[in-house]
């Protein structure tokens, strides 16, 4: 496979993923059963923005990186690609940790339905939690990103440059050896000396 082709599968999975990512953050985390008082027997539905709160961070960032890799130099590339392994592991790391103590990660929630806040208080409410299959998703997202960042990472060098129009200006030696003294004399005699 050549460096070119290699670069777009790269970009547009590593954009695709995030947009996933992004995707797995509105969506219904996780359906808790409250059983305290008046509450008893509601189901709660708990968004993933509430659940993982990184995840729309994360998921930006993924995109945003996807863009900058297209135009990136050599050694910007190694850096995105290690930067796009981070991004992958806190995505995962922030769906994990949602999983593991779905109360906990629920609590914002429970207290806007109930008024109760607290760790404590906002497990006492739940008897019975069970999760959708979006935080699953955004665990297999954070995994895809941090594969993808290594394969920019060790590949990023066999990718062709981008254009021109990416790079600075560079300055063009002047064949005229014209100084400031000669403009001043131009000026003198009433000559235009850009001319």
């Amino acid at each position: 496979m050549n460096g070119r082709r290699t670069k777009g599968i790269l970009i547009l999975t590593t954009l695709a993923v995030s947009g996933v990512a992004l995707l797995t953050w509105t969506q219904t985390w996780f359906s808790l059963t409250l059983i305290q008082d008046t509450h008893a027997g509601t189901s709660v539905a708990v968004p993933g923005e509430a659940a993982g709160p990184a995840v729309a961070a994360l998921g930006l960032a993924g995109l945003a990186l996807g863009g900058a890799l297209a135009i990136a130099g050599r050694v910007l590339r190694v850096v995105f690609g290690i930067l796009e392994v981070l991004i992958g592991g806190s995505l995962v790391l922030s769906a994990v940790m949602a999983l593991s103590d779905p109360a906990a990660a629920s609590s914002q929630t429970i207290t806007e339905f109930t008024g109760v806040a607290g760790d404590s208080s906002t497990h006492d409410f739940v008897s019975q939690s069970s999760a959708t299959a979006w935080p699953f998703i955004a665990v297999v997202a954070g995994v895809i990103l941090a594969l993808l960042g290594v394969a920019v990472a060790v590949t990023g060098r066999l990718w062709p440059t981008s254009g021109r129009k990416f790079d600075a200006p560079t300055a063009t030696a002047s064949s005229d050896t014209h100084d400031a003294v000669d403009s001043w004399d131009e000026l003198s005699r009433g000559e235009d000396p850009t001319q």
